[in-house]
């Protein structure tokens, strides 16, 4: 089977290798263009593409992929079959009947719930207790395919928007392997179509999002922390000082203090009044600064010791 690639970030590459050790020929990779990166802005390539050069696989980065001679260049790999993970570009009709098995997609959620762009940080902002991984047959529509094989995982009060993406990267990588096995054996994979009643949309994240508004409720703030670590990474106000939030969970209990006040701050954490509960803040950054513990932030602010 003749295999074409197409990923671009980290969470990419374990399904990149899946690929490899199936047996398969990955006869090619497509990514993204080389991006600046760091603070010098240097153009830096994509995880996907240092991984496919260190394996001595041809890498295309091609802007679109609406151009007919774009078009041509994939035809001329003669794929088999065509896996996309991650990679960021629209798939046309043209491109999806390229390869005679068509395209398989890698998904980071339990379609038809969070179809779209960010569905690992819209899960855990929405409460869910359960995610997963789907591997799909593409469609034109937006992740509107049929499922071929799916894994599940729960997700935890400490999961981060980092540890969910790490767990759900080697699930992708997993269940594609498993799919790769069977097709390469001969045996077909049930295709079952998504329930368009159920269809809910993880749209991209903005980095406006970020900013943690203490009138709400200390949990949903909770969760806005943990999916938003590490990126674009929980903002707030802790008396009068704009820094970011790292780390912070829920607790159950009432008050009557204007929501954003410091009710309490001690080593294990800084308490601060929600629209509903508390928020301990564990984790923080100051402008400028690293991560650092609440014992070390209280080092430097020891006047809120003393908050009531």
């Amino acid at each position: 089977m003749r295999i074409v690639f197409a990923g671009t970030p980290e969470f990419s590459v374990p399904c990149l290798e899946a690929c490899r050790a199936s047996g398969a020929q990955v006869v090619a990779v497509y990514t993204q263009p080389d991006r600046p990166a760091g603070r010098g802005r240097k153009l830096t390539p994509s995880p996907v593409k240092q991984a496919a050069l260190a394996a001595n696989i041809p890498v295309e980065q091609p802007e679109t992929l609406k151009a007919a001679e774009v078009r041509a260049t994939l035809e001329a790999y003669r794929p088999d079959l065509m896996v996309v993970v991650a990679y960021g570009l629209i798939l046309s009709r043209k491109v999806l009947a390229i390869p005679h098995l068509g395209c398989w997609n890698v998904h980071a959620s339990i379609l038809p719930r969070w179809r779209g762009a960010a569905p690992i940080q819209r899960a855990i902002l929405a409460g869910d207790t359960e995610t997963g991984v789907d591997l799909m047959q593409m469609e034109a529509g937006l992740d509107t395919g049929p499922v071929l094989l799916e894994r599940r995982t729960p997700i935890t009060r400490d999961d981060t928007g980092g540890t969910l993406h790490d767990r759900l990267s080697a699930l992708g990588a997993g269940v594609l392997a498993e799919g790769l096995r069977r097709t390469l054996s001969g045996a077909p994979l049930e295709a079952t179509p998504q329930s368009e009643a159920s269809v809910v949309y993880a749209h991209k994240l903005e980095k406006s999002e970020a900013r943690l508004d203490f009138s709400r409720p200390a949990m949903a703030l909770e969760r806005q922390v943990r999916a938003f670590d590490p990126w674009p990474v929980a903002e707030g106000d802790i008396a009068g000082e704009p820094v970011r939030i790292w780390a912070a969970h829920a607790i159950d209990q009432p008050h009557h203090t204007a929501p954003g006040s410091v009710i309490a701050a001690q080593r294990d954490g800084i308490d601060i009044a929600c629209g509903e509960d508390v928020l301990r803040v564990t984790a923080l950054q100051r402008a400028g600064g690293k991560r650092i513990t609440a014992a070390d932030y209280l080092n430097a602010r020891p006047e809120l010791r003393s908050a009531r």
